[in-house]
């Protein structure tokens, strides 16, 4: 009996287990084909909400109760599309034409009119003939380029007038690392340099034979007229010493001066030298063939070679090339100092890019219509560097592409005669810009700004590097907006610098007068009271180095390791073949004549 139950119980818990697994094979196999389904079905359904959504944001609403859900879609909708343009707004686009600067004419100054050149002497200043000791000669050796060497010459002259000496035509530097061996004579018209300052200074073109034995020394950086005459001066007392020779001639004379001396610095720069007639000629033919393409152009002074970019210690984002092939050139100098390039950049010490100047021209108004002259000598990185800028100021010109290699023969062979040209064709310029402040592009601005305050521009690099790095994280209007702020007091109008500030070549404010009622004939003006008041305060001083911001100083402005506890001589004979002196033996290039034009 027992049994027959047991087995009973088994039959039926076997029955149990066969009938739960039948049921949950059943289950299975249909979960699995519903897993099967559930992608179909999702796309399915996808489908169909996208077709509301469209329908909806297509259609307006047909009623009442519709609405509220149809505004939240169209605004929805409209939110993303005003975002994506909004970033589209917000995309550096540089524009093809420029506009005006500022409500301003771009071709003119502002207040040009009510200011002018003025460089007359005063009744008090002594005239060579009353002033020059018999006698007692000065001798100068420049030094560097074109224009550092015009820098030399100019104040040549004053160093005479306070010395009472008589001058030699100055020697031009033949050693230095522009190799060029022109003389004063090939460059400069010395007949009517001579005959233009014959009331000032009395010059000559040869050391007499008559004259004695010559001193050689170097007159400290900067010297002003009381440092002359306590050190130099002297020398002349010595026994059967006539003559001084004062080598590296360059920046050797102080920024403040009185302002018969100042004016005197004006005479010569800009009316005493004068270039040869062929210089003049070809130049002119250059700026007559920029006036035949455009009415109006712009002269551009670019100094991006790679001995400016390696002195200068800045890096331009060209990688391990760039930092090997820079490196290399700054082991040629053994007393250059290692620089940081970020620090160099945010000091404003760094030359900009032919990008970058193109960027801040377009900035200023200047669109890809306008012609540009380019001065400028073997642009490190070549075609590849100047693209950017040929992009945006596709009327590209230099020299080269406007004059044949027949007409540019006579001049090619030597590097200051044809940066002779180029100063020609930038001074003649209506609008003259520069990548770096050196030596021509001071000289250049000195000059327009006595003749007429002609618009010359000058980035404010130490503000510009900032707007430059973040260009690509705003707007052109916002971009073009900052730049025209921060070139404001750099684009050669009157009052851009206080007196007693900036380089005398670049801000000759002693020889500016004002066109106005308030002006009296010689130095009344606000102009000149100004800055003759500085100069009187200042007379007293040796040294000037302290007078210069950060945003004036130039690389090209480096002291020399000079010893001024004493004045080096050196003794030699006349050579009579040699215009009566002798130059010392060439030494090392100075790290100024690298970035001196």
């Amino acid at each position: 009996m027992s049994m027959t139950k047991k087995k009973k119980h088994s039959d039926e818990f076997i029955g149990v287990q066969i009938l739960q697994g039948l049921i949950f094979r059943h289950h299975h196999h249909r979960r699995r084909r519903l897993n099967h389904l559930i992608p179909l079905l999702s796309a399915v359904s996808g489908c169909l909400l996208l077709l509301i959504a469209l329908l909806l944001f297509l259609s307006p609403p047909i009623s009442d109760h519709h609405h509220t859900l149809h505004h939240l879609t169209l605004n929805t909708s409209l939110n993303n599309r005003v975002h994506i343009n909004v970033e589209k707004d917000r995309v550096f686009r540089v524009p093809m034409s420029g506009g005006s600067l500022l409500g301003r004419d771009l071709w003119t100054s502002n207040q040009s009119n009510f200011f002018y050149g003025c460089s007359n002497a005063s009744h008090d200043f002594l005239t060579a003939e009353m002033n020059t000791e018999p006698n007692r000669y000065l001798l100068i050796a420049t030094s560097g380029g074109l224009n550092q060497q015009r820098t030399g010459i100019v104040d040549a002259v004053v160093s005479a007038y306070i010395l009472n000496a008589t001058l030699v035509v100055p020697k031009l530097d033949q050693q230095s690392f522009w190799k060029d061996a022109s003389n004063f004579s090939e460059i400069f018209d010395v007949d009517w340099f001579m005959r233009y300052l014959s009331k000032d200074v009395k010059i000559i073109k040869q050391l007499p034979e008559k004259a004695g034995k010559v001193i050689t020394t170097r007159a400290p950086r900067k010297c002003n007229k009381k440092c002359y005459e306590t050190r130099i001066l002297p020398i002349f007392h010595k026994k059967r010493v006539q003559a001084v020779q004062l080598t590296k001639f360059d920046y050797r004379l102080s920024n403040r001066l009185d302002m018969d001396l100042q004016k005197l610095r004006c005479r010569v720069n800009y009316h005493g030298l004068k270039f040869t007639d062929p210089i003049l000629e070809m130049g002119m033919k250059l700026v007559e063939r920029m006036r035949m393409k455009s009415k109006h152009y712009v002269a551009l002074h670019l100094r991006f070679e790679p001995d400016m970019l390696a002195f200068s210690g800045c890096y331009y984002g060209g990688g391990e090339k760039e930092m090997k092939e820079l490196g290399t050139i700054r082991k040629r100098w053994k007393t250059l100092h290692t620089k940081n390039p970020d620090k160099e950049r945010r000091h404003g010490k760094c030359p900009l890019t032919p990008e970058e100047v193109g960027l801040m021209l377009r900035a200023l108004g200047f669109g890809n219509d306008v012609h540009i002259y380019v001065a400028s000598g073997e642009v490190y990185g070549g075609e590849e560097t100047l693209a950017p800028l040929k992009a945006l100021f596709p009327n590209f010109h230099t020299k080269e592409t406007i004059a044949s290699k027949e007409e540019l023969a006579e001049f090619s062979s030597y590097s200051s005669r044809m940066a002779a040209l180029d100063f020609i064709v930038c001074d003649e310029s209506d609008v003259f810009v520069a990548n770096n402040n050196g030596n021509m592009a001071k000289i250049l601005a000195g000059k327009r700004r006595y003749f007429g305050h002609k618009p010359t521009i000058r980035p404010n690099a130490k503000k510009l590097y900032r707007v430059f790095h973040d260009r690509h994280n705003m707007t052109w209007d916002e971009f073009a907006s900052l730049v025209r702020k921060f070139q404001i007091g750099f684009m050669g109008e009157p009052n851009e610098v206080r007196p007693g500030r900036g380089e005398f070549h670049e801000h000759p404010l002693s020889c500016i007068c004002e066109n106005s009622d308030q002006s009296t004939a010689l130095g009344d003006s606000i102009f000149q009271s100004r800055a003759k008041n500085y100069a009187d305060k200042s007379s007293v001083e040796y040294n000037d180095d302290d007078g210069f911001s950060e945003d004036e100083q130039d690389l090209s402005e480096t002291e020399y390791a000079e010893d001024d506890n004493g004045i080096r001589e050196r003794v030699v004979l006349p050579n009579r073949k040699d215009s009566g002196f002798l130059l010392i033996k060439s030494e090392q290039p100075e790290l100024e004549e690298i970035i001196s034009d």
